[in-house]
């Protein structure tokens, strides 16, 4: 297990803060995970909370290695790595960073689990941005493999390998995302497929559950075990991804320009006309969605190709 592995403190305990949690004390024996949030119950909170995240583990176990801490300059005065869940907010991450900088050891190191907001943004204030990398997972991370993993120029090749090598120990798939970019990939990806969804039933080409219906018929286990380009790269024969855009790269280019012409006309953005009819349509479909069935589902496809 990789050194800097032994006093991790999570800053912000909501639903990422928890998965993270339930990650770090059951693949990494070793460590002490210490928690710091604002809400005055806390520990209460995670008592009631945690043990839903922690999947096949010794509850004691874990539990007998979580610390709460009554303020932030206790939480990361030990930490060999601070790992940030607070508000999707760019004001709340400069502010508090040059405040974990200030407490945290001078070998420590630090992740931010945002959405969105990259770490040169982040960094802004800090005396030494070079310690900081967006480590951004997809949700829930207790359960998927992925972390997309993206330092700013100013971040230190040290920490990066670091970072990588923490959670390749772990079992994760961390990815480096070489540029900074509104999103990273993960998300770019996925809001690109939802846009085109949401698209083809605000038009009425097929309705909410029929399109999820499609997509878990098809591309849902498709790309479990080869994503497009090696998909498509497939597709294509001996020839690969060139032969296969020779064939019916005039079909690529018609969806692509219908797509968006598609999406001009209908005003596919957020907070458009077409939002409260997907939207109500998707409540009529679903209700409560058991987010416990789906991450079951998910954990037994992720083991069936490998990636637990």
């Amino acid at each position: 297990m990789a050194d800097l592995a032994h006093n991790i403190t999570l800053v912000g305990a909501g639903t990422i803060g928890l998965s993270f949690a339930a990650l770090h004390l059951t693949k990494n024996p070793s460590c002490r995970v210490s928690i710091y949030d604002t809400r005055p119950d806390l520990q209460a909170y995670v008592k009631q909370h945690l043990p839903g995240y922690l999947i096949d583990a010794d509850h004691d176990a874990c539990v007998a290695r979580l610390i709460f801490a009554n303020d932030l300059q206790d939480a990361v005065k030990e930490a060999s790595v601070v790992q940030e869940q607070g508000p999707e907010n760019a004001d709340f991450k400069v502010s508090i960073w040059p405040q974990i900088e200030q407490h945290a050891p001078a070998d420590a190191i630090f992740w931010s689990s945002t959405s969105g907001i990259p770490a040169s943004v982040q960094s802004a204030q800090m005396h030494d941005p070079s310690r900081l990398v967006v480590v951004h997972p997809y949700n829930p991370p207790h359960i998927m493999p992925l972390l997309e993993v993206v330092p700013s120029s100013q971040t230190s090749q040290m920490v990066v390998d670091r970072t990588l090598s923490y959670w390749r120990a772990l079992g994760r798939t961390p990815v480096i995302i070489k540029k900074e970019c509104t999103g990273f990939v993960a998300n770019r990806l996925a809001f690109a497929l939802f846009r085109e969804a949401c698209s083809l039933v605000s038009q009425g080409v097929v309705d909410v559950k029929d399109l999820d219906e499609i997509v878990q018929a098809s591309m849902g286990p498709r790309w479990s075990v080869a994503g497009p380009f090696k998909s498509y790269h497939a597709g294509g024969g001996e020839g690969g991804l060139a032969s296969f855009m020779e064939k019916i790269g005039g079909t690529v280019q018609e969806c692509w320009e219908a797509s968006e012409e598609e999406v001009r006309k209908g005003a596919i953005t957020v907070g458009g006309v077409w939002q409260g009819d997907v939207c109500r349509q998707t409540d009529e479909a679903y209700s409560v969605v058991d987010s416990a069935e789906r991450d079951e589902k998910t954990r037994k496809v992720l083991a069936a190709v490998g990636r637990t």
